[in-house]
C-alpha cells in the first residue's frame, strides 16, 4: 500500500512537470481565484477598522432646555451610566461649550464679533455619549426622548450621526456581499479552466493510461496523478499568493495607514500568515481536488 502510495505521487509530480505549460495554466488561474479571495478577507479587515475608527469619533449629542438645573444634568448623566452599553457620558457645561467655541474660531472675527452682539452665551449644556456599538445609539436616544427625562431635552442629534452610520455598514456590507459573489464567479471559473486542463492531461496519457489498464494497474493508481495534479496546482498558487500579498501588504501598508490610523495592515498579515497559509491552501487545494475529480470521473473510464 505504501509502494503504490509512493509510485502515485511520484507520477503525480513527474505528469505535473511533464505537462509544464498546461499546468502553469492551471497554477495561473487558481492563482487568480486565491488572489481575489485574499484580497477580500484583507478588504474585510480594512472595512472592520474603518467601522471600529469611525464608530470611535462617532457619539451622540443631548442639548438641554437652557432652565435645566446642573444637577439634573448630572442625574440623567448617571442614569446613562447604567446602560451597560454606554462606555462614556461627558458632561459639557454651556460655558465650557462657549469656551471651546471661541477656541474653535479664534481666526475668524466675524463669528466673534456675532458672538459678542448676542450679549449672552447662546449654547446649550450638553452630554456627550459613547456607545460600545452603532445599534446601541438608538436605544439611547429612545430612552431619553421616551422617559423621564423628556422634558429636559431640548434636541438630540442621533439622527444626523444615524444616516453616516448606517452609511458606512451599507458599503461595508455590500463589499463582503459583492467579494463573496466575485469569489464563487472566480472559483467557478477557476474549476472549469483546471477540468479542462486535467481532461487534457487525461487526453496526453492515454497511451499510459492504456498499458497501466492492460498490466492491471488499480483504479486508485491510474487516478491517482491526475487528482495530484489538482492538489499540487493549488499549493503551489497558495505560496505563490502567499508571497505576493507579503509584497503588497508591505508596499501599501504605509499609504493606507495614512489614511486609516492603525489598521498596520503589513503587521496584521504578518501575524496572521499561517491563518492565511492555511486558508490558502484549503481554498486552492480544494479547486485543485474538486476539478481533478470532475475531469477525472468524466474522461477517465477505468
Amino acid at each position: 500500500m505504501l509502494i503504490t502510495f509512493t509510485r502515485v505521487i511520484k507520477s503525480g509530480w513527474l505528469n505535473f512537470w511533464r505537462n509544464f505549460w498546461v499546468s502553469c495554466a492551471m497554477v495561473g488561474t487558481m492563482i487568480i481565484a486565491t488572489f481575489v479571495f485574499t484580497g477580500i478577507l484583507l478588504l474585510n479587515v480594512l472595512s472592520d477598522n474603518l467601522i471600529k475608527n469611525l464608530q470611535e469619533k462617532v457619539d451622540i449629542s443631548v442639548y438641554f432646555e437652557q432652565e435645566v438645573r446642573e444637577s439634573d444634568i448630572v442625574m440623567v448623566k448617571q442614569e446613562l451610566l447604567k446602560f451597560p452599553e454606554v462606555t462614556k457620558v461627558e458632561y459639557v457645561p454651556k460655558e465650557e461649550a462657549l469656551k471651546q467655541f471661541k477656541e474653535r474660531h479664534k481666526n475668524d472675527p466675524l463669528i466673534l464679533e456675532s458672538l459678542e452682539e448676542l450679549g449672552e452665551n447662546p449654547l446649550q449644556d450638553t452630554l456627550n455619549i459613547k456607545a460600545a456599538q452603532y445599534g446601541s445609539y438608538e436605544d439611547v436616544a429612545e430612552f431619553l426622548v421616551q422617559g423621564k427625562f423628556k422634558d429636559f431635552i431640548d434636541k438630540i442629534n442621533y439622527r444626523q450621526n444615524e444616516a453616516i452610520i448606517a452609511k458606512i455598514f451599507q458599503i461595508s456590507d455590500a463589499i463582503k456581499s459583492g467579494g463573496i459573489i466575485f469569489s464563487l464567479v472566480l472559483a467557478i471559473i477557476a474549476v472549469l479552466v483546471s477540468f479542462n486542463t486535467i481532461r487534457l492531461a487525461i487526453y496526453s496519457s492515454r497511451e499510459e493510461i492504456s498499458v497501466m489498464k492492460l498490466v492491471g494497474a488499480s483504479n486508485w493508481f491510474i487516478r491517482g496523478p491526475f487528482l495530484l495534479q489538482g492538489i499540487l496546482s493549488g499549493i503551489f498558487a497558495a505560496l505563490i499568493n502567499l508571497g505576493i500579498f507579503f509584497g503588497i501588504t508591505w508596499k501599501i501598508s504605509p499609504s493606507i495607514n495614512n489614511y486609516l490610523p492603525g489598521s498596520e495592515l503589513f503587521l496584521y498579515y504578518k501575524v496572521h500568515i499561517v491563518e492565511t497559509l492555511l486558508i490558502l491552501l484549503g481554498v486552492g487545494i480544494a479547486l485543485g481536488v474538486i476539478s481533478s475529480f470532475i475531469a477525472v470521473r468524466r474522461y477517465l473510464k477505468v
